[in-house]
């Protein structure tokens, strides 16, 4: 029986994602430096109870390891986008790995998960990605919301509420280069997030070791 992956992400509180869940993760797959299996061995070492390796526009650590036996896992992915002039980041969560729609919008190689300068040019975009999301069976989250370079963080928001955004990246720690590039006060987003009834998520956005 398939998890309800939606309630369960509703579920969980802003001290659940200080201490045990992990919702944004990277792994070899994408421009991680941690094999996917030793992110799971290092996440239940470590104690957490859920992980998502949300890799970057590829569905690869699912589909060509065993992971997703693993009770600790929420299948995910993150994808770039286009939307208008801004460039965001879309994850998507509980979703059917085995998608045919959603894997149409993966990246066709190992350059267009890893390097900035190939993932820029994506052609992607969020009304097809929270489409895809939803009909295999997941929520789309808008990721690091502080980082979008948009004059009004309420209006791009409110917009991809319309498109069907389900949630938004709330606790997020900013760290290594969105440190410098962040655009808007983490404050205004989770004023966001209540103003438009979206789901709360966090992660680290770890890049090697948990």
């Amino acid at each position: 029986m398939k998890k309800n992956y939606k309630d369960l992400i509703k579920s969980f509180t802003s001290n659940d994602y200080k201490s045990s869940v992990n919702l944004h993760i990277h792994s070899t797959f994408s421009d991680g430096t941690v094999d996917a299996k030793e992110l799971v061995e290092q996440a239940k070492a470590k104690g957490l109870q859920y992980i998502a390796i949300s890799d970057h526009n590829t569905l690869n650590a699912y589909l060509q390891t065993d992971i997703l036996k693993e009770d600790i896992l929420i299948p995910a992915i993150e994808f770039d986008c286009w939307f208008g002039t801004v460039f965001l980041h879309m994850l998507g969560y509980g979703i059917d790995v085995n998608n045919s729609e959603l894997q149409a919008l993966c990246a066709k190689t190992k350059r267009g998960t890893e390097a900035d300068w190939v993932r820029i040019f994506s052609m992607n975009h969020p009304k097809k990605v929270i489409k895809a999301i939803h009909n295999a069976g997941g929520i789309a989250v808008l990721a690091h919301p502080a980082c979008c370079f948009t004059a009004s963080l309420n209006k791009l928001v409110k917009n991809l509420v319309k498109l069907g955004l389900d949630g938004i990246e709330v606790y997020y720690p900013y760290a290594r280069h969105r440190k410098i590039v962040k655009f808007h006060k983490i404050k205004a987003v989770k004023r966001l997030a209540d103003k438009y009834n979206l789901i709360k998520t966090g992660g680290t956005d770890e890049h090697g070791a948990l």
